[in-house]
């Protein structure tokens, strides 16, 4: 898809400068998402969020304090869908339903869109080329949504494929039955041990050098 679909489906940004992006899925989530804003406000890090529109429309105050706080919102589906499964139709509504929500609630069209699961149809990549959209899906997979791992697993994982460019796949939410303490833990550590490593931490507009917003 990378191939296919260059600037416009991403896993990474250049290698050539020790960068990375903490990113952090199913944001706004009341339970998890204001821990994960307190620990990156005390670091000052920026991250990027990426919402789910129901959930931004139970939470509105959460994703005013994303942008509030100086983060970068992007576009995560309406209701988490396995967008693979949509005709195009039912696809384009998930996107615009929650660009909807999000404008009305923040102000701004994000530009960054991520697939729940990280499934897109090649048809869907182009339609999201055709209206200013990038997919950003990542290179780096923390795995703190299987199996309620600890933060010792959780920095583990993170470890096997960290380079320089890396997207790091996180979660600032999640189901009713998901732990998600060991992100909550993990993080602190994480951000001192890349900063140990000489990487800058920044929001995957930087890493990108793309536009957040429409």
């Amino acid at each position: 898809m990378q191939k296919k679909f260059p600037g416009t489906f991403v896993l990474s940004g250049s290698r050539d400068k020790r960068k990375v992006a903490l990113t952090f899925d199913d944001a706004p989530d009341p339970r998890v998402t204001p821990v994960i804003l307190n620990t990156l406000s005390k670091h000052r890090i920026r991250a990027t969020f990426f919402i789910v529109g129901d959930r931004a429309a139970k939470n509105p105050e959460l994703v005013k304090r994303i942008i509030r706080e100086g983060h970068v919102i992007g576009n995560h589906s309406y209701n988490h869908a396995v967008l693979t499964k949509l005709p195009l139709p039912q696809f384009q509504q998930q996107i615009w339903k929650t660009d909807g929500i999000i404008k009305r609630i923040a102000g701004v069209s994000p530009r960054l869109v991520r697939p729940p699961y990280g499934e897109m149809k090649p048809q869907q990549v182009a339609w999201g080329k055709q209206n200013g959209f990038t997919v950003v899906n990542w290179d780096v997979d923390s795995e703190d949504w299987r199996n309620n791992p600890s933060s010792s697993r959780v920095i583990a994982n993170i470890k096997k494929t960290l380079q320089p460019g890396s997207i790091i796949l996180q979660h600032a939410g999640g189901g009713d039955r998901q732990n998600l303490s060991g992100t909550i833990d993990a993080l602190p550590v994480l951000i001192e041990m890349l900063q140990g490593k000489g990487y800058e931490i920044v929001t995957l507009p930087e890493l990108l050098g793309k536009k957040a917003y429409r």
